[in-house]
């Protein structure tokens, strides 16, 4: 599943490319993945004007110029893959996610306008770059320029639901979020207090607790820790507010940090132009199992931690 850093950067290419684009149709084949009367899409969704894109945790919110939102989950498989009117009735050829991103990178070079370019967002098989719709195709946003928005999810477990906007935080997903670490308002000393919260757990376990703060997942704990020299089965009730607030300064950084180069470079997740993700080539701790810890020079385990694969230094975390 992907995590802040991933959606955040995929929030940040769609923002490019739908607001201020109308809806002229949506059609769908996965009712599960699609929860919406035909009355609520003829009257809030036709017609609307894209007015904004944002990131709660690891969802995305699209708000409409009807005050409806709709709210997107990619969950383990989807996709967003926008393409433009000129391209819409064209094959693209089938290339692999390498060299996909090599062609992406190429076409923007030649062209003055993110508008004339393909873009992909998720789980990076051959629809990223392939004919539209295919199989894995759900949801279908036909914009009045010709463009489309496919909504792609080939294991059926993400959605798309369109509610008001001021319902968005009442929707039972929403409201059990922690806060946005990166919000301007999150300080070490909220930080502290939400991990309090969750005082007798395991600290990873805390991190990767979405009800305690809101997108960080298994990469992300994992290099925060370490950076902050705390073992992930230490008990939040033994790590002193100092630490806690080291820990708070680390994972920010590692957020920030990750967001720059593109998201990750795990299997599942490329960014909105259809390029990976370069974290991980710059991951202290992730993946690095059997190599030697870049800080002393440890040999760096993998273990199973709050129920996830999880990376330490024996040394440095000990």
């Amino acid at each position: 599943m992907p995590e802040l850093p991933e959606v955040e950067t995929v929030k940040r290419g769609l923002e490019r490319l739908i607001v201020g684009r109308t809806v002229a149709d949506v059609s769908h084949d996965w009712p599960k993945g699609f929860p919406n009367s035909s009355n609520d899409v003829d009257a809030f969704l036709i017609g609307a004007r894209v007015e904004s894109v944002q990131r709660r945790g690891k969802a995305l919110v699209i708000t409409l110029s009807t005050e409806y939102s709709i709210l997107i989950h990619l969950k383990m498989t989807g996709q967003l893959v926008f393409v433009p009117n000129e391209q819409h009735s064209s094959k693209s050829k089938v290339e692999t996610p390498k060299l996909a991103a090599d062609r992406q990178r190429s076409t923007i070079s030649l062209h003055t306008s993110p508008d004339e370019v393909r873009f992909g967002a998720g789980h990076p098989n051959e629809s990223l770059v392939g004919h539209l719709p295919d199989k894995s195709t759900r949801v279908v946003f036909e914009f009045v320029d010709g463009s489309h928005l496919y909504f792609n999810d080939q294991r059926k477990f993400g959605w798309v639901k369109l509610l008001p906007s001021y319902a968005v935080q009442d929707d039972p997903f929403i409201k059990k979020l922690g806060p946005e670490p990166l919000d301007t308002s999150f300080v070490n000393t909220i930080f502290v207090q939400r991990m309090r919260t969750a005082n007798k757990r395991m600290i990873k376990a805390a991190l990767l607790d979405q009800s305690v703060l809101a997108g960080v997942g298994n990469i992300y704990a994992d290099e925060s820790l370490w950076a902050a020299r705390i073992h992930p089965t230490e008990r939040v009730s033994a790590v002193s507010d100092d630490r806690l607030r080291v820990l708070y300064t680390e994972l920010i950084r590692v957020l920030k940090l990750s967001i720059e180069h593109g998201g990750s470079t795990d299997k599942t997740y490329v960014n909105a132009e259809g390029e990976s993700g370069s974290y991980t080539s710059f991951a202290q701790v992730f993946r690095r199992e059997g190599l030697p810890c870049t800080r002393c020079g440890s040999t760096i385990e993998k273990s199973k931690v709050a129920g996830r694969g999880t990376h330490t230094c024996p040394q440095c975390q000990a």
